[in-house]
């Protein structure tokens, strides 16, 4: 019996995908419910699991766009076998980048034809490939791109790697340049003396992860600070639609998380009524699954404002691109200690710059500096303004 494989949806208003990467080869025997492709949608990423056990025989090449209900492979459930072995799986990763000689001797009907990817690349670059390092002679992408660079004369290694932008990038792609051209973005920027949060994690994160099991970080006081000067700034929390303008009496917090897909930035849902514990265990939750690739489109609907650490990385200052259709972002950078002046005498203090861009259609620089300040206000004296003073502190950390 065959049974299709069609695509699924990722979600509403989503009608073409994109296969990022085949888990199996043409031919391989596949179990029920393995899992045997990537698809890339605009939103998010999502996988293909066999419907039931056989061989399979792939209908789309990787990197090829395909409509949503189209069948991108089908099984023989008639065929018998067992699944893949490691060393299959190894062949088909990606990271394996040795190529297999090719004995002379040994060709077939098969050697010199390329795949519908090598074929394409063969035309565009101009390459004659008689010879493949594919299974019986066939022609791979990487044999076309080695055939290029053997081309070219240097003094040393010439390499060089060609791949298809995802669905995922070609969509952020669009939407920064969209933003850069269709809003009048500005950024503003101060200082953050962060010794008082540091003291406060200093003495009650480990007693913070031992009843919650997750750690205390900066996140939590920074999602804390944004919120409260949301609610002081009500137009930074707000958006244009059309004509009118939009507020918000919620604050839906996107976090910019990284991925092996590249940079998501899922939806922390009412920020402003969750406990520090709440925070830290949401934003746990969906940078795993952003790790793991499980990330789904709901997962990133929505946010009325945008908080991105480039401080992970090791960034001192940036100027971070405003998360359409949202009015605002706030950049958060490393922390690096820096001699300031407290009391009319200098000091040594971890100082973090922070910024602010923001769309200067809706926001004035009267609200995005009023904003940026409420927020260094907030972070620098955390115990009475986020955690109502010293009585409460154990109480707000829910210790």
């Amino acid at each position: 019996m065959i049974i299709e494989m069609k695509v699924p949806s990722p979600g509403e208003s989503i009608s073409e995908v994109e296969i990022a990467s085949w888990l199996v080869a043409d031919g391989d025997y596949v179990e029920k419910d393995q899992e045997i492709c990537e698809i890339d949608s605009d939103k998010a990423t999502l996988t293909l699991a066999a419907e039931e056990s056989g061989a399979i025989t792939i209908k789309v090449e990787e990197g090829e766009s395909v409509a949503v209900g189209e069948v991108a492979c089908v099984i023989d459930t008639s065929v018998e076998g067992s699944a893949s072995s490691d060393q299959s799986k190894d062949e088909k990763s990606p990271e394996v980048k040795s190529v297999q000689a090719v004995d002379p001797s040994k060709t077939s009907y098969a050697t010199g034809t390329a795949s519908p990817a090598a074929r394409k690349m063969m035309a565009e670059k101009g390459v004659e490939i008689t010879q493949g390092s594919g299974k019986d002679g066939r022609v791979t992408k990487e044999d076309v791109v080695k055939a290029k660079t053997a081309m070219g004369n240097g003094p040393g290694p010439r390499g060089l790697e060609r791949k298809k932008m995802s669905v995922l990038r070609r969509k952020v792609a669009e939407r920064l340049v969209s933003v850069k051209n269709e809003t009048a973005m500005l950024t503003t920027f101060n200082e953050v003396d962060m010794k008082p949060i540091m003291d406060l994690r200093a003495i009650y994160k480990e007693d913070f992860k031992e009843k919650h099991g997750v750690g205390l970080g900066f996140m939590s006081f920074f999602t804390k600070a944004v919120t409260r000067a949301l609610k002081l700034f009500p137009d930074v929390n707000a958006m244009i639609d059309g004509k009118d303008v939009v507020y918000y009496d919620y604050a839906d917090i996107s976090i910019a998380v990284s991925s092996p897909k590249g940079l998501m930035v899922p939806v922390v849902r009412n920020a402003e009524l969750l406990s520090f514990e709440g925070i830290e265990s949401e934003i746990r939750r969906l940078a795993i699954k952003a790790r793991d690739g499980k990330m789904a489109m709901d997962d990133m609907l929505g946010g009325t404002f945008t908080i991105t650490n480039g401080g992970v990385f090791g960034s001192m200052l940036s100027t971070p691109i405003i998360n359409p259709p949202q009015s605002a972002i706030l950049g958060m950078h490393n922390i690096v200690e820096r001699p300031v002046v407290v009391a009319g005498e200098v000091v040594v203090r971890p100082i973090m710059y922070v910024a602010l861009s923001y769309d200067h259609r809706i926001i004035d620089g009267r609200e995005s500096v009023g904003f940026l300040c409420a927020v260094k206000e907030a972070l620098e004296n955390p115990v009475e303004l986020l955690l109502d003073g010293d009585a409460h502190i154990k109480d707000n950390l829910e210790l």
